[in-house]
């Protein structure tokens, strides 16, 4: 608690501390007010003397400043007067001759002008005709490789359509034989025309072995058996054959697969390595149209056949056979000289992966190659109209230049127009006649 004494009636009182405290604060701020505005009269009364002063005693150094200057300004209006005559004549030779040489210079300006003007012209356009030859030269590419990738296109075509049509003449040819026949020839007919077709070529075939199947202990047989030997009398392959054929106006269709699995259990019975079946059944089916079918997906070594396809495969399986049985005997050396060979196949594959990629990259560059030919042809001519508009932009930009002013400068910056409009005051004060203010 604090205590408050009053000055009139002495009397005493108790108060909270905060109350006091505004209290105090109360009158101290009453009292820094009032002597704040003490002080602040008396400054600027001691300014106004202070002012006056100063301007009664730069009144009097001005008008003495005034009085030497006006007699200066009378001793050099004379000495000027007099200047004045021997200087004009000379002026007056001077200005000609500079006349002359500004003329001269004028002119060799202009003349430097002019050129620099026509050679800059003349290497745009040369830099114009430059990148239009070179897009030329990048869309007559461009047109040549569509052309190519068209007549390949083309040629792909026909050959295809070709095909398509030998085959359908086969298929014809096929169908008109079967409704020449009866139902017992035309599964024998089948059989005899792959045995004449082997036998056409069997020269080609020095150690073979080809006849019909006739053995029947294990209960079923199949066709023909195809064994070839090497000169040693090793053999190289076997090959199982069946033939199937039907009439087109048989009740009860049969289809391929119903033959898959006995054909693969005569192949195991009589011990041969593939097993082929040649038939014309299911002749509207495409995908035993297509060619040659493999079927070691549901039994090991089985392929599908038309009989156009009989000889090339034979030949073809006889020749990976040879092939193999050659690889067979050199790893049969190699083995025997104790020489390793375990990553003779990994190196293969790793060359097959290889191949595939680096042919997968060639074919992404290639496709990358021609985006930027067409991206090249787009930035050119991006290129070319700048150029050809680089002109307007140089006479827009002098327009600019010459359009422009300290008002236009200063419009969105207040603080430089208000130095140039006190700049201009002082300069009119200056400029007012001795004695006079505005």
């Amino acid at each position: 608690m604090n205590e408050i004494k009053c000055p009139h009636c002495g009397t005493v009182f108790q108060i909270q501390e905060t109350d006091y405290l505004a209290i105090v604060k109360q009158v101290r701020d009453k009292e820094f007010a009032r002597e704040i505005a003490s002080r602040e009269k008396q400054y600027q009364t001691s300014q106004e003397s202070a002012v006056k002063l100063a301007e009664a005693e730069l009144q009097k150094k001005f008008a003495k400043q005034l009085g030497e200057q006006d007699l200066e300004i009378s001793g050099l209006k004379q000495e000027l007067s007099h200047k004045e005559e021997e200087t004009r004549h000379k002026l007056e030779v001077v200005h000609q001759e500079e006349l002359t040489k500004k003329s001269l210079e004028i002119e060799k300006l202009k003349g430097e002008l002019q050129l620099k003007d026509t050679e800059l012209k003349h290497s745009v356009q040369e830099a114009v005709i430059q990148k239009d030859q070179e897009i030329s030269q990048l869309n007559n590419q461009l047109t040549l490789s569509k052309n190519e990738y068209l007549l390949k296109e083309k040629t792909l075509r026909e050959h295809f359509e070709e095909k398509i049509k030998d085959k359908d003449e086969q298929i014809a040819y096929y169908r008109d034989f079967k409704a020449r026949q009866s139902t017992k020839m035309i599964g024998e007919s089948l059989e005899q025309h792959c045995s004449n077709e082997f036998n056409r070529l069997r020269p080609l075939f020095k150690n073979c072995y080809f006849e019909k199947d006739n053995d029947i202990k294990t209960g079923s047989k199949g066709d023909f058996i195809f064994r070839d030997f090497d000169e040693d009398g090793t053999e190289v392959v076997s090959i199982m054959f069946e033939m199937k054929n039907e009439a087109d106006t048989t009740a009860t269709k049969h289809k391929n697969e119903d033959f898959l699995k006995e054909l693969d259990k005569d192949r195991r019975e009589k011990k041969c390595e593939y097993a082929v079946l040649v038939t014309l059944l299911e002749l509207d089916n495409d995908y035993y149209n297509s060619g040659i079918v493999d079927m070691s997906y549901q039994y090991d070594k089985m392929y599908v056949i038309r009989p156009q396809f009989f000889i090339p495969l034979i030949t073809l399986i006889r020749g990976m056979a040879v092939h193999s049985l050659t690889y067979k005997k050199e790893l049969q050396v190699v083995q025997n000289q104790n020489i390793d060979i375990s990553h003779f196949e990994e190196d293969i594959t790793n060359f097959k992966e290889s191949f595939g990629r680096n042919y997968r990259l060639a074919s992404e560059k290639f496709k990358k190659a021609i985006d930027e030919i067409d991206k090249t042809i787009d930035h050119l001519q991006k290129t070319k109209e700048a150029l050809l508009s680089s002109e307007n932009n140089l006479r827009i930009a002098k327009n600019k230049a010459e359009d422009l002013t300290i008002k236009k400068l200063t419009h969105h910056n207040e603080t430089v127009a208000k130095m140039f409009e006190d700049l201009k005051q002082k300069q009119d004060q200056q400029s007012l006649p001795d004695g006079e203010e505005e």
